[in-house]
């Protein structure tokens, strides 16, 4: 994280620290970008899968495939995590019983907050952590619970 302590240090932005390099914003934070790249096309696709199924098709297809278990014993903790937040979501918005399979997953919390690509890109381009806050303040506390920042699962194209 060289170039945030360099932004920090310098009070520079990065579109002028990028410019002055000759190279392109994204060049300068995919360091930061690249090592959630697959955690979120994979939120993105489980958000389209809810806009396409309905919310209690894909509560019913989700826990009758095993995915969030399957998913938590391959290690895979923020998937799991957040399939299961998704469940846990749509119910409470069905006015649905939680599924007590997932208690003991439900306990579990990723040892480190995981936000949005785009927040995360968004505090770096302003250098602020302002933009974090306030996905933390919106965020769905089934996702938070988990430590995964989520505001909006429905608003996908």
């Amino acid at each position: 994280m060289i170039i945030n302590d360099l932004l920090k240090k310098k009070n520079m932005t990065t579109y002028r620290l990028a410019k002055a390099l000759d190279v392109s914003m994204e060049t300068l934070i995919e360091d930061v970008m690249v090592c959630r790249t697959e955690f979120e096309i994979f939120k993105s696709n489980i958000c389209h899968k809810v806009k396409g199924m309905g919310d209690i098709d894909f509560i019913i297809d989700v826990l009758e495939s095993g995915e969030i278990r399957r998913l938590y014993q391959k290690r895979w903790y923020p998937e799991s995590l957040y399939l299961l937040a998704m469940v846990d979501y749509l119910s409470r918005e069905n006015g649905l019983p939680l599924c007590k399979e997932y208690n003991d997953i439900r306990r579990a919390r990723l040892t480190a907050t995981v936000f949005p690509a785009s927040i995360i890109a968004m505090s770096v381009v302003s250098n602020s952590n302002t933009p974090m806050i306030d996905s933390l303040n919106a965020a769905i506390p089934e996702f938070i619970r988990a430590g995964i920042v989520e505001s909006e699962i429905r608003n996908v194209y």
